[in-house]
């Protein structure tokens, strides 16, 4: 028998909480979606007035962000890139997506979870989800 490690509920409520209070502290508006290992969403808050958009956008890259154990950056350099990259199509999954801001959760070498925000800059939306990924290692590390 294989066991896998995730994250769970109580982990989605940490990271949900910290980006809240940093959107709130910096009277921004936006998304964040907390997935399983297998890009399933746990949670999702969509802050009163965010753009209904973002909703789908978070989720799906956080769903991307567990599925490839990598930064949705990183794909979306790699399908804009006319040297290195290829068609996002190849990953033969229409949710993938290439907007930074989803971001996996790395423990031991392994994708256990992956948190995504959107709504504000790409680079805006990084910060914000490293924030989450930090509380959620911070708390487990206890």
């Amino acid at each position: 028998m294989r066991q896998e490690t995730t994250i769970d509920h109580r982990d989605a409520d940490i990271a949900i909480r910290v980006i809240i209070a940093e959107l709130t502290k910096r009277n921004a508006l936006g998304v964040v979606a907390v997935a399983d290992q297998h890009g399933e969403l746990i949670a999702l808050m969509r802050m009163t007035g965010a753009q209904l958009q973002s909703g789908t956008i978070a989720t799906n890259k956080a769903y991307t962000a567990a599925r490839t154990c990598k930064p949705t950056r990183d794909i979306g350099r790699k399908i804009r890139s006319a040297d290195q990259g290829f068609d996002i199509a190849y990953y033969g999954d229409a949710r993938f997506i290439g907007w930074g801001g989803g971001m996996p959760i790395i423990v031991g070498g392994t994708c256990v979870g992956a948190v995504a925000v959107s709504g504000l800059s790409e680079d805006e939306d990084i910060e914000l989800a490293s924030m989450g990924i930090t509380a959620i290692l911070q708390q487990n590390a206890v």
